[in-house]
């Protein structure tokens, strides 16, 4: 029986799926995994995950107390939520989950660092060791001088937003553990400069990219791990066939499972190593004269930055208005705990109507199955009720 291409392309490189979606993960089964704002804003708004939402914003809320405000609550839960999927992706896969550093500290290497550490404390105190995360850091010159320093304190880093070759080296040299050039955005820019409207596969800028990333590596025997990412179709990804890991959106997944055909290995790291290819020392002023000289990876790479704030931001105003709406109800919640604690004068978990100091007709209403006892849960949907209509009126 002939093999699909998802199969083919896991016998030579591994395979990592791009999403927040729990659901698709498990279909899938990928070794590693990533995740990013935009993916756990889509994730968040599904039903199925309502309630590890409502859960992280409701203990953000305690922690920061009533006094915080609904975006600062919203700030902490973007973490939290954060690591919540990935504890959820990390019961799924065998390998590695992606947690992504807030893309507003992209210039800024200590709160990089100081974020990163946060995030990697949140996993182990969850149980997970920090082999089994890579904290995703854009490739600035500051994300890149952030993974340095997490690197030699064992804390794995994958850089992202990543488009030119200055790039890849500077994150080699720092000892980064994996990198992730963006295949698909570099072809939407080159469409746009050109005017082009399709390139063959084989001549896609963002492939050739990161074959020219891939075969560097291989060369002079870099160990950090090449990842293609951004995907625009299955031809992208046949021409990287070989490569250390590509991550795959659930679409191109299913696309590739579905087609069988050959599918020969491209990249090879025997053959990289007998290129005739120049090496190139990366310092901060080479960094910068080799980035300005990139109009493609200047732009790409202030534009990636620029989109990924917006979508923590989007999710950030999501969580907040989430919490609106969820604070009536914690609110009630609240208060029906301190009225019931008064009321259960002997603390045996339900309130009897000797106990009860109110009226009958109060006791009757909250007392919701009729047994003659009042439970916590009858106390709070009671009570909410009660304030509801006294909102309305």
């Amino acid at each position: 029986m002939a093999k699909n291409l998802l199969e083919q392309l896991r016998e030579m490189t591994v395979v990592v799926a791009d999403t927040g979606d729990i659901q698709a993960i498990e279909k899938f089964k990928p070794r590693d995994a990533t995740t990013n704002p935009s993916l756990i804003t889509a994730a968040a708004q599904m039903p199925e995950y309502q309630e590890i939402v409502d859960q992280t914003l409701i203990q953000s809320r305690t922690d920061l107390g009533d006094s915080a405000t609904p975006e600062q609550v919203a700030t902490l839960a973007f973490d939290r939520l954060a690591v919540a999927f990935g504890l959820k992706i990390l019961q799924i896969i065998p390998g590695r989950v992606s947690t992504e550093v807030d893309a507003r500290l992209s210039y800024d290497t200590e709160a990089t660092v100081a974020k990163a550490r946060d995030l990697i404390a949140q996993y182990e105190a969850a149980g997970v060791s920090c082999d089994r995360v890579l904290i995703k850091i854009a490739s600035t010159w500051e994300g890149i001088k952030a993974a340095e320093i997490l690197e030699k304190e064992g804390i794995h880093c994958n850089l992202t937003l990543l488009f030119g070759i200055h790039q890849a080296i500077a994150c080699a040299e720092a000892g980064v553990t994996l990198i992730s050039p963006f295949v698909g955005r570099i072809l939407d820019w080159y469409k746009k400069a050109t005017g082009r409207d399709s390139y063959p596969s084989a001549e896609d800028p963002g492939v050739v990219s990161v074959t020219r990333i891939y075969n560097y590596y291989k060369k002079f025997g870099h160990k950090t791990e090449v990842m293609g990412a951004s995907f625009r179709n299955i031809g992208e990804i046949t021409e990287l066939a070989g490569c250390d890991l590509l991550t795959i959106s659930p679409a191109l997944l299913a696309e590739l499972q579905q087609t069988e055909d050959e599918l020969p290995r491209k990249l090879d790291p025997g053959k990289a190593a007998e290129m005739e290819i120049e090496k190139i020392s990366i310092d901060e002023t080479t960094f910068a004269e080799m980035h300005k000289s990139d109009r493609m990876a200047s732009e790409k790479l202030e534009e990636g930055i620029s989109g990924f704030t917006k979508a923590l931001i989007a999710l950030e105003q999501l969580l907040a208005e989430r919490l609106s709406r969820l604070s009536n109800k914690v609110a009630v919640n609240h208060a029906a705990e301190d009225i019931f604690r008064v009321y259960d004068l002997d603390g045996d978990g339900f309130i009897t109507r000797e106990e009860w100091l109110g009226t009958d007709a109060v006791f009757d209403a909250l007392d919701i199955n009729k047994d003659g006892k009042i439970t916590p849960e009858e106390m709070g949907a009671g009570l909410g009720a009660v304030l509801q209509l006294a909102k309305a009126a």
